[in-house]
């Protein structure tokens, strides 16, 4: 029989937002709805169980494992699918969660997370009936396995561009949590951008914390939110002279944020994820932008299209700027501090981009 995830009484409702958009209205509290709305708004109930597996880093971790869940959350509310959910709080629970999704009978079952991979594939191959996707991952030949991808260097690279405009000492910081590709892959994108703005302006930039041509750099070797790790690094690179800050390593906004305070106030973050000023508006106050990858989307638009009786295909997501996958989120209370010529600038190495004249990784 199906289950439903009891603790799913709310969805998320409304859009990302839109790429550039030169907003500059105060961010708003996150858009979710009440138990009560939500059951008067409800879809009429679909025979669809949508389940997921969250990485380590639990469902609240303010990024990519929310973000999912949210996708969740929306399909349940808007298309009246079915939901359940394992939150995993170790490596360990991977298998064991997946199993659980198995035998929950789930339509579709997404395994959250780089970590994840080599359990989801496993999962896949005993159970070529029943479908699967990887966030962040790739499949070992199994065609019940969808790969769900984003190419996070190019919304980076113009978060890297907009930092070294801002900065005023022309020293931005950057470290991971962990070194794999689904976080390098952003750290990447930050280095070329903020090196193209000071090519293309006859100024220094350094970007502290990652050089892409030796893959090294600084990570806090955990995703643990707001860790210590993660509030040291910060301070050290505030001490060496960065104005902006950009963790790739899920939820450490609390940390950045604290040690610029502690440092003087000099300084602001880019988020990750998702539009971390608009749904964490405690720490809207240091957010230049962040660099949305928009899994909520992706899970929704999954979902709908499998529940409304559309074939599974294994094949590949990738999330870009010209799909909307990613992008930058609005500049909000820092609109006025970035000059037009830099907004018009972003506009046309997002083009660049789109076109494959302006390649981000290099």
């Amino acid at each position: 029989m199906k289950l439903r995830n009891a603790s799913a009484v709310f969805a998320l409702m409304g859009a990302s937002a839109l790429v550039l958009s030169g907003c500059a209205a105060a961010p708003e509290a996150e858009p979710t709805e009440t138990a009560a709305t939500a059951t008067e708004s409800a879809a009429p109930a679909v025979d669809y169980l949508a389940c997921a597996v969250s990485d380590e880093g639990s469902w609240n971790d303010k990024s990519f494992n929310e973000s999912v869940y949210d996708g969740l959350l929306k399909s349940e509310a808007q298309l009246g699918v079915e939901i359940n959910d394992a939150e995993s709080v170790t490596p360990q629970d991977f298998g064991p969660n997946l199993q659980a999704m198995v035998d929950a009978n789930c339509d579709i079952t997404f395994a959250v997370g780089f970590g994840l991979i080599t359990d989801v594939n496993i999962a896949a191959a005993a159970n070529p009936d029943m479908n699967f996707v990887t966030i962040d991952g790739y499949s070992e030949g199994n065609a019940n396995l969808k790969p769900v991808n984003y190419s996070m260097e190019q919304s980076s690279y113009l978060a890297g561009y907009l930092a070294a405009s801002y900065s005023k000492t022309g020293i931005i910081g950057t470290y991971g949590g962990v070194n794999i590709p689904a976080v390098t892959i952003f750290m990447d994108g930050y280095y070329y951008g903020a090196m193209a703005y000071g090519a293309e302006n006859g100024v220094e930039i350094t970007v502290l914390g990652w050089d892409p041509m030796t893959q090294t750099g600084s990570f806090t070797e955990n995703f643990t939110p707001n860790s210590g790790e993660s509030k040291a690094l910060s301070a050290t690179q505030l001490s060496a002279g960065a104005d902006v800050l950009f963790a790739v390593g899920g939820d450490q906004f609390g940390a950045q944020s604290s040690a610029i305070d502690e440092a003087g106030g000099n300084g602001v973050l880019i988020g990750v994820d998702k539009n971390v000023a608009l749904f964490s508006p405690e720490y809207a106050k240091y957010v230049l932008t962040s660099v949305e990858k928009r899994m909520t989307d992706a899970v929704y638009d999954i979902i709908s299209e499998l529940s409304a009786g559309g074939a599974f295909s294994g094949e590949s997501y990738v999330g870009t700027l010209s799909n909307g996958g990613t992008g930058l989120s609005p500049f909000y209370d820092f609109d006025s501090e970035i000059s037009d010529a830099v907004k018009a600038r972003l506009v046309e190495i997002e083009a660049g981009i789109n076109s494959g004249e302006i390649d981000p990784l290099s």
